[in-house]
């Protein structure tokens, strides 16, 4: 199918998807965070959309509910998706996108975009996931496109005043 006539499915914040479907899933990041997963073998991919770095209830194989709100839960959640669908931890490739400083945090400590951007770096290193690409960070949103079947995914920045 081609694209100009897939379906295309907005990703909400808190939401998690995993298709092997010719889609399109768009989503406008600022502080959030986007992390893509895929899986070439199988032709699966897994996007969420994470607005906080951790709720810290995380405490292993168990995924609670509003897991895709966090990024600690939301990349283990999506892991756990792709591997009981047959992926191997081996074959998945990570991109990962946003946290970006849409406010001005002067005095006020670390920002939740830089928090959300090194939390999802830090928990698919401890995944041994391989992170292929990533635009993190600055003072911009973003708007992506990912494709769940063939991996791909479509970066706009957008003017600092676009998210919020």
């Amino acid at each position: 199918m081609p694209y100009a006539q897939s379906r295309v499915v907005y990703l909400k914040p808190g939401q998690i998807m995993v298709s092997s479907d010719p889609v399109l899933v768009a989503t406008l990041l600022g502080s959030c965070v986007a992390v893509t997963i895929f899986n070439y073998r199988l032709r699966l991919g897994a996007i969420c959309h994470a607005q906080l770095p951790g709720d810290g209830r995380f405490t292993g194989g168990e995924v609670h509910e509003g897991a895709g709100k966090y990024v600690d839960t939301a990349i283990r959640e999506m892991l756990e998706w792709l591997l009981s669908r047959g992926a191997l931890r081996g074959e998945l490739e990570a991109k990962v996108f946003g946290g970006s400083d849409m406010f001005d945090v002067r005095g006020r400590g670390r920002s939740v975009g830089r928090e959300n951007a090194e939390m999802a770096l830090k928990i698919l290193a401890r995944e041994s996931v391989r992170v292929a690409k990533q635009d993190l960070g600055g003072e911009r949103g973003r708007k992506i496109i990912f494709h769940p079947h063939t991996g791909e995914v479509y970066l706009k920045r957008l003017r600092k005043s676009g998210v919020c």
